[in-house]
């Protein structure tokens, strides 16, 4: 009989939760004896909801103006300017606890290091920008300074990054090509190359305008947006990128830049073209600077905890270099390209060119992302590992304001980069006072060393770019070990990087982004709703594809559903709840999702429905619960509402859910509304069948 089963099954119920209500006398309580009374969400919130609110004072009309004003206010009081202070420079926080005999040292040798490989690096990347090596110098300047002051990294090395060069240089390229007249006058030439630095710099400014319009709405969790695997195919893609495009210079060829879709294939192309004119003089030098910048990267990578502080290979390759072309007169004899004069001091500050301020703003949003993705992953990584935490929001501040007030100086986008943040790690770095010993050495080189590079081969530089791009090109080591964690991770990793290589940059980034936030939505639309049943002698209910030794109850459905319930997931929500509840013609076909009920099973009269898997519902998923709720009661089936959380329950009740159902109906707790769709059921026919076990019928 149902009246005898369902009592094996309430004492499964209780004896869980009940085990010492003997000792309960509060009277609020509903556990006043050994089984209480099923709890509702009303009643839960009249026991135990919290304590009233004070009455609120009416707001004026524009309350939003008010709490504003309030805010702005309490910022002009002293202790409110003070903390806005803190928030905003960091070097006040963690100064006053700085640990000058512990930490001055590794913060100064590390510094040092960095600001040495700063210098080759600087130079190296601001040929891949499209601008003389001197503005490399700067951006590996004034950027670092700025980021010291405000960033919250404090592993963090800011400077010239090889992906936003290449990203850069693509959009100079484009706004300032090459004129069809290949030779050109001294003077030709530097109206050329002075356009193509107020372009770079126009670039920086935009990304810096855009990532502090981001840091004032408060944006820093669009770093979210940007997964690991889309970051890690985006630097990998990017680096053959690099890889390709340097290519002419390694051989000594003078070939335009390739720019747009498809472009590293068309750089390909014309090197291939062009390899009967190669330089054999710089392609002896570039094969001979790969053969020292290789080996001693490996060696740095490998030996990293026995050497103090890693071998400066760009260092030695650059100090060489130049010795051999100044006493062989590369330059003159085979007429090998050489850096060049680089002039002494800083640049006047100069407001940048903004004539096409829309096209370089939508050039510029990608670079905004990547700077603040890169930089901000980079630091959560180092924060993590040393126990300390950043500020998404505070980084968008500290990178905004850096290319901001760096384009002034004509520097181009900067960003944290992967190499130098883990040589300074390496070389013993603590916080962000080391950055200021970076600027120290690339401030020396400046005022006083820039004539020392002037017979540099540009066909050193441009190995350097390639030797730099090590960690990028091995993260495709990682793609086996994804693969075995998650295949639609790698799937997104392969799909981004096919995107990058074969379109450009840019549109890889968009084409990663799609494919990533896509998952997501194929993920919610996939999940299984499952059918519960009750484990004997517990109060946990599972699912019953998990164990034939589950208890049912006739005429009872107990169903999960854990996935946000919104526009994308209600037609397989309806779907679903029609198969298994025998509504309309779906419940003639059979789900591909779910487990399938028993066909010789008698007619559900009670159905619970689990929604504490459901974070969120928007507007159409709420009505598709009270169209459920409408069809439920035209079929004669009770439909009750377990672990709803509050902000559903709210869309719920504005969409119109309790006109269709009563308070009694909702319950917080799975095993509240199954003992209440017990005892209904005993009411209505208490001579039913009694309780069987077992998963879903094959």
């Amino acid at each position: 009989m149902l009246q005898g089963a369902t009592d094996k099954m309430s004492g499964s119920l209780v004896s869980g939760t009940c085990s010492g209500s003997e000792e309960v006398s509060d009277l609020k309580s509903p556990l006043s004896s050994r089984f209480r009374e099923p709890l509702t969400h009303a009643r839960f919130q009249e026991l135990y909801g919290g304590a009233e609110e004070p009455e609120v004072p009416a707001e004026p009309r524009l309350p939003w103006l008010c709490g504003l004003w309030r805010r702005r206010a309490g910022c002009c009081s002293g202790p409110g300017a003070w903390r806005v202070l803190l928030a905003r420079l960091p070097p006040l926080r963690w100064l006053p606890h700085y640990r000058w005999r512990a930490w001055l040292l590794g913060d100064a040798v590390a510094g040092v290091t960095v600001g040495v490989v700063h210098v080759p690096q600087g130079m190296a990347f601001a040929l891949l920008t499209s601008v003389p090596p001197v503005f490399g110098l700067y951006t590996s300047f004034f950027p670092v300074l700025i980021y010291s002051l405000l960033g919250t990294g404090r592993h963090l090395s800011t400077g010239t990054f090889a992906v936003l060069s290449l990203m850069t240089g693509s959009v100079v390229e484009r706004l300032v090509p090459d004129p069809l007249a290949g030779n050109l006058s001294e003077i030709e030439r530097e109206q050329l190359e002075a356009r193509r630095v107020g372009a770079a710099a126009a670039v920086a400014f935009g990304s810096g305008a855009l990532m502090l319009a981001m840091f004032a709405l408060q944006l820093g969790v669009l770093s979210t947006f940007l997964s690991e695997p889309v970051v890690k195919a985006l630097t990998s893609g990017a680096a053959l990128h690099v890889l390709v495009s340097q290519l002419p210079s390694l051989l000594g060829l003078s070939l335009p830049r390739q720019i747009g879709c498809f472009s590293l294939f068309k750089t390909l192309a014309a090197v291939l073209t062009a390899l009967a004119r190669s330089s054999p003089a710089e392609l002896t030098i570039s094969a001979l600077s790969l053969a020292l910048l290789v080996p001693v990267k490996e060696l740095n990578v490998r030996f990293r905890d026995r050497l103090r502080t890693p071998i400066p290979g760009e260092v030695v390759m650059v100090l060489l270099a130049s010795v051999l072309c100044f006493a062989s007169s590369l330059d003159t004899r085979y007429n090998v390209q050489v850096v060049g004069v680089l002039p002494g001091g800083f640049p006047q500050p100069l407001f940048p060119t903004l004539d096409e301020l829309p096209r370089i703003l939508a050039d510029s949003l990608p670079i905004a992302l990547v700077t603040f993705a890169v930089s901000t992953s980079l630091a959560s990584i180092y924060a993590d590992k040393y126990s300390y935490t950043i500020d998404p929001n505070q980084e968008l501040l500290a990178h905004g304001v850096s290319n901001l007030i760096s384009s002034l100086f004509s520097c181009f986008p900067n960003s944290a980069t992967l190499a130098t943040t883990s040589l300074l790690v390496d070389a013993g770095g603590n916080t962000q006072l080391a950055g200021l010993f970076s600027c120290m050495v690339v401030l020396a080189v400046l005022l006083w060393l820039g004539p020392f590079f002037y017979y540099l081969p540009k066909a050193v530089l441009a190995c350097i770019n390639i030797s730099s791009m090590r960690q990028m090109f091995f993260q495709m080591q990682e793609l086996p070990r994804l693969w075995h964690i998650s295949r639609v991770d790698f799937a997104v990793w392969m799909v981004t990087w096919v995107a990058v290589v074969t379109l450009n940059v840019d549109l890889g980034l968009a084409v990663g982004v799609v494919i990533s936030m896509m998952t997501v939505v194929c993920r919610t639309q996939r999940v299984q709703c499952l059918a519960l049943g009750l484990a004997e002698g517990t109060e946990l209910y599972r699912p019953l594809r998990e164990s034939r030794k589950l208890l049912q109850v006739p005429g009872l459905c107990i169903l999960s559903y854990p996935t946000p319930l919104y526009f994308a997931t209600r037609g397989q929500f309806r779907h679903i709840l029609e198969w298994h509840l025998g509504l309309g013609e779906r419940s003639k076909q059979s789900p591909k999702l779910g487990s399938l009920p028993d066909k010789g099973a008698e007619p559900i009269r009670v159905v619970v429905l689990d929604f504490s898997g459901i974070s969120f519902a928007d507007a159409a998923g709420a009505r598709e619960v009270v169209q459920l709720t409408r069809r439920c009661q035209d079929a004669g089936i009770c439909l009750l509402l377990a672990q709803c959380n509050a902000l559903v329950l709210e869309t719920l009740t504005r969409a119109g859910l309790l006109e269709r159902m009563t308070p009694d109906q909702l319950f917080v707790s799975v095993q509240d509304a199954a003992a209440h769709a017990l005892e209904r059921l005993v009411r209505q026919e208490p001579g039913g069948a009694g309780l069987r076990e077992g998963g879903p019928a094959e």
